[in-house]
């Protein structure tokens, strides 16, 4: 269900980022597409785009993001060579996602990582002997930093 809430989030910012567009952009989007837009956007959601500030530092979902990239591979490029070359930065922001996701999984965090075996450590686990002050040496010892302060 909260999937279905994201893209609805989704499909009202693309509507709003597109009533910004040139007309000529939208022309080269199919018209069911625009309509698939407009039907299942999030009615009660208004985006606050702002036109003059680019699109990544604006607060839009993932998922906008995602399809205003497909909308530019498929509809937007003018070339073959175009499209290879943002197929191929797709596939780089890929790898990079994947070797972060690597790096700094949450799954692994925790997980010791393998020591050197060069190294051998040895624990001490000697047992300390803990002794309790007595109440008579608490009292003096209070009496005797009240001397020590004058």
């Amino acid at each position: 269900m909260e999937n279905r809430k994201q893209l609805a989030i989704s499909y009202a910012e693309i509507c709003e980022i597109l009533a910004f567009m040139e007309q000529k952009y939208v022309n080269m989007i199919p018209l069911k597409l625009l309509e698939l837009f407009e039907e299942e956007k999030d009615k009660d959601y208004k985006p606050n785009i702002n036109p003059k500030v680019s699109l990544m530092e604006q607060n839009l979902q993932r998922k906008t993001l995602a399809l205003l990239a497909m909308l530019n591979l498929n509809y937007w490029c003018q070339s073959e060579k175009e499209k290879q070359e943002l197929l191929k930065i797709y596939s780089d922001n890929d790898k990079k996602k994947e070797e972060l996701r690597e790096k700094y999984n949450p799954d692994n965090l925790f997980k010791k990582k393998e020591t050197n075996k060069s190294i051998d450590y040895e624990e001490d686990t000697a047992i300390v002997e803990y002794k309790k002050e007595k109440f008579f040496n608490k009292v003096l010892n209070k009496i005797m930093s009240l001397f020590r302060k004058r």
